[in-house]
């Protein structure tokens, strides 16, 4: 049974966690690797992900065996092996390369609310996605994802809009992923029973 979430993040004791910052009501689950990242406000991150140096959103939804941020290798060197910047770990007079490890920072994953990452999803260095976005299962995600666009495949490509661009401006211009959680409380009913156009109707004032 899972447990009752609450301000303080929940994190299973088999997920690694380090420098990084875990809002309010979000949740790790079991052997997710979660690091040098950002979850907002009510995220999840399911089993067997892997997150590094990357901003996560609020309401994020995250599948099983996710990988954001999967790092690149340098390809223009004579090896893509990485004893070239982790040299520490095979010999005692040699230190790892900082500056091939800064490149990998600036590359970082950025994701933005209410955002849906399906089953075995994985997201390349670089890339950002929009309020919105879902990202279909097994999809491999190398290009920047826009607001409210649902996206699949290898390499991954928009399959439709969740709504149309009028609707979407509307629900960024609305952002409820920063209501506090009393409000979320009260409208509850109206997110589980209101369509895209009368919930904006009612909110958007």
């Amino acid at each position: 049974m899972m447990p009752k979430l609450s301000e303080n993040p929940s994190v299973h004791p088999t997920a690694e966690v380090s420098g990084s910052t875990l809002a309010r009501y979000t949740e790790i689950a079991e052997r997710t690797r979660f690091h040098d990242s950002v979850l907002g406000d009510y995220s999840y991150v399911m089993q067997d992900c892997g997150v590094w140096c990357a901003d996560i959103g609020k309401f994020a939804n995250i599948a099983a065996a996710v990988r954001i941020n999967a790092t690149n290798h340098p390809t223009w060197r004579p090896t893509l092996h990485h004893f070239t910047y982790r040299a520490s770990d095979y010999w005692e007079d040699a230190e790892h390369e900082e500056a091939f490890f800064d490149w990998r920072r600036q590359n970082k994953v950025t994701i933005g609310h209410d955002t849906w990452f399906g089953h075995g999803s994985t997201v390349l260095p670089g890339v950002s996605i929009g309020d919105g976005a879902v990202i279909g299962a097994g999809a491999v995600v190398s290009k920047d994802v826009a607001p409210y666009t649902i996206v699949g495949g290898v390499p991954a490509k928009p399959i439709r809009e969740r709504f149309d661009r009028a609707t979407a401006a509307r629900f960024q211009e609305l952002a409820w992923w920063d209501w506090n959680h009393r409000r979320l409380r009260a409208a509850l009913d109206d997110f589980r029973t209101l369509d895209a156009a009368a919930f904006l109707e009612k909110y958007q004032a």
